[in-house]
């Protein structure tokens, strides 16, 4: 039985795989185009499974098959294409690196005719034996000899962490390549497809002039919906364990398509729950399955936390992002976001401004800068102990939110001008932190379950939690005038109408010096949203070293 795979390339032998055709669709028009194709996307995307499954499809393309066949050619494929991988290079001196590439180089040929079932041709034999390549003149000599055995076919070569190319050796490795290209066709390679998690501009490391600038570039965007319907169908048919909808909905939402979470997921749930195969999975086994991949570690959240701790400035910038209701300019000449959508932390929204990946990541890079002890827990309740936490659970059973925020609030007024020395903290982040704190004790001491929904920034966080089979809303922002106080309760009504609940909870920081606490209660299309503004700024003592500070 295949299986949902999350450790790299998955194939449809072993795995559940998306087609993806109109991608390849897409790329392939473009090999036949003899396009150098680059791709520059963030780990774990599907990169190379996408890239294989098209080698493998060139590789056997009859000319038959191909609109650019030629009619008098006795040859029985269009195309010769190989597959490299620069991951290893990086540390070795250019002579060894061309040493090495025409050796991948005459494997993947020999293997590919091994494949076909074809001989290799005596010439292109002795061609792969005689040349020896030490730099990139005897390589676009070695191109322009096979190039002649090759004709009518057409050499495509694919390099996979083209990152691991020796820095000494890439300026004139890519100033050989489009020397080809502009050379015209035939040419030989054909088209060329560069893959790596960094940009050609971020290797170019003297600076100068792009020596690449034919590069036609290629997006493999995350999986859509219908491929992520598409995927677990494959699972539904084969074992007969139905998904319901609302649940495929709810791991695209959380993952927005990112390949390996959506597979992680799926993984969880068919493998790891023990659900039977008789029963439909519903959606009390995906929150079940969504809280364990909110606290695990997997390859993928390792990555994520790794990347955003590499530079002190990716928190700063980060918060605002998620903080500032009017975004932060996706503007890639900024270094700084230039790093973190290069990690896969952010990319560019709709409205050409910056956004967290996806729920998960945005919920996670809350964690990753949460303190873990913030010294105020002792405050979370007037009377101390969180047992108390007990006590907002009406005898139904069910989470008494109202008194559990006034008292959120009140906490905020009891602990003072202490909450500014929460640590390793952004002052502007502080109150949004600590609800996640609070609220995160408390849904552990009762059982229930808490994630922030689609929001991935721009001023909106949601917060929902999920207990006794009921679901409560909650959104926290940052004050930034009367008017958009007012709009983001309509937001959030709106938000409410979608997820069919009847009741919201609106939770604004105010870090005024002069703030206006607020608490109120109105109903907007005929839905609840108890309302409040909380001052941060808590009465610092005069002489007190945080006195001055000015956010």
């Amino acid at each position: 039985m295949r299986r949902f795979g999350t450790q790299g390339p998955v194939n449809p032998k072993e795995h559940y795989v998306v087609a993806r055709s109109d991608e390849l669709t897409d790329y392939l028009k473009r090999v036949e185009d003899g396009k150098y194709v680059v791709l520059f996307a963030p780990r774990q995307t599907g990169k190379t499974t996408f890239f294989k499954t098209a080698i493998e499809m060139l590789a056997f393309v009859s000319e038959s098959d191909s609109a650019i066949a030629q009619t008098d050619s006795t040859a029985k494929f269009s195309y010769l294409p190989i597959q490299l991988n620069f991951d290893i290079y990086k540390n070795t001196s250019i002579e060894v690196f061309y040493e090495h590439l025409y050796q991948d180089i005459c494997d993947e040929i020999r293997n590919l005719f091994q494949r076909r079932d074809e001989s290799l041709p005596d010439v292109l034999s002795q061609l792969l034996t005689d040349t020896k390549l030490t730099n990139h003149l005897a390589m676009r000599r070695f191109f322009r000899h096979l190039k002649r055995l090759l004709i009518p076919q057409k050499f495509v070569i694919v390099i996979d962490e083209f990152d691991g190319i020796p820095p000494d050796a890439l300026s004139d490795f890519l100033h050989t390549l489009r020397h080809i290209y502009i050379a015209g066709k035939p040419r030989c390679p054909h088209s060329v497809g560069i893959i790596g998690v960094k940009s050609i501009a971020q290797l170019n490391y003297d600076r100068s002039i792009s020596p690449f600038n034919i590069q036609d570039e290629f997006h493999l965007p995350n999986f859509t919906l219908e491929q992520v319907q598409e995927l677990i169908g494959q699972y539904t048919e084969e074992v007969g364990q139905s998904f319901a909808p609302e649940v495929i909905e709810s791991i695209h939402k959380q993952t927005a398509g990112q390949p390996v979470l959506v597979n992680r997921f799926a993984q969880i749930l068919t493998e790891e729950l023990d659900i039977p195969k008789t029963k439909p999975i519903a959606m009390t086994h995906f929150s079940t399955a969504h809280a364990q991949l909110l606290q695990e570690r997997n390859t993928n959240i390792e990555h994520l936390t790794t990347n955003i701790r590499k530079d002190p400035r990716f928190e700063s910038m980060l918060m605002r992002i998620m903080e500032r209701d009017d975004g932060v300019d996706f503007n890639m000449d900024n270094d700084i976001i230039n790093d973190l959508a290069t990690y896969g932390v952010i990319k560019k929204a709709s409205d050409g401004m910056c956004e967290i990946i996806n729920p998960i990541y945005l919920y996670r890079i809350m964690r990753t800068f949460k303190a873990t002890v913030n010294g105020l827990e002792h405050r979370y309740l007037p009377e101390g102990g969180s047992e108390g936490f007990f006590n907002y659970l009406t005898p139904a059973g069910h989470i008494d939110m109202k008194p559990l925020l006034d008292n959120f609030r009140d906490f905020i007024k009891r602990a003072g001008f202490r909450i500014l020395q929460v640590p390793d903290t952004p002052q502007e982040s502080v109150g949004r932190h600590l609800l996640l704190a609070y609220l995160d004790q408390f849904v552990k001491i009762i059982g229930g379950f808490m994630h922030l929904e689609v929001q991935t920034g721009r001023g909106r966080m949601d917060i929902i939690i999920t207990h006794n089979q009921q679901k409560y809303i909650i959104e926290a922002k940052i004050w930034r005038g009367d008017h958009r106080y007012q709009t983001g309760k309509k937001q959030l009504a709106t938000y409410l109408n979608t997820e069919g609940v009847k009741e919201g909870y609106y939770i604004v920081f105010d870090h005024r010096e002069n703030p206006e606490p607020r608490v109120e209660t109105e109903t907007i299309g005929g839905l609840t949203i108890r309302g409040y503004v909380i001052p941060v700024l808590q009465g610092i003592p005069s002489g007190s070293p945080i006195r001055d500070i000015r956010l």
